[in-house]
């Protein structure tokens, strides 16, 4: 059987931690910032990490299962 393939897309959005989390960048903080609170603006600047069945998914997709 062949080697699954990474899907190039998710490699470069997902990161994996050295304790096996998945990292990820938030969205909505690229444009249209002045209708945005500044709570909004600085929580979307944090990374978020992917909970258990959301990072099951990701560990797939780039190749990590």
């Amino acid at each position: 059987m062949p080697k699954m393939k990474t899907k190039r897309a998710a490699c470069k959005r997902f990161k994996v931690t050295a304790n096996g989390k998945i990292r990820f960048a938030r969205g909505f903080k690229n444009h249209i910032l002045t209708n945005k609170s500044r709570k909004m603006k600085r929580q979307a600047k944090a990374l978020g990490v992917a909970n258990v069945t959301e990072s099951r998914k990701m560990r797939r997709l780039i190749g990590q299962d």
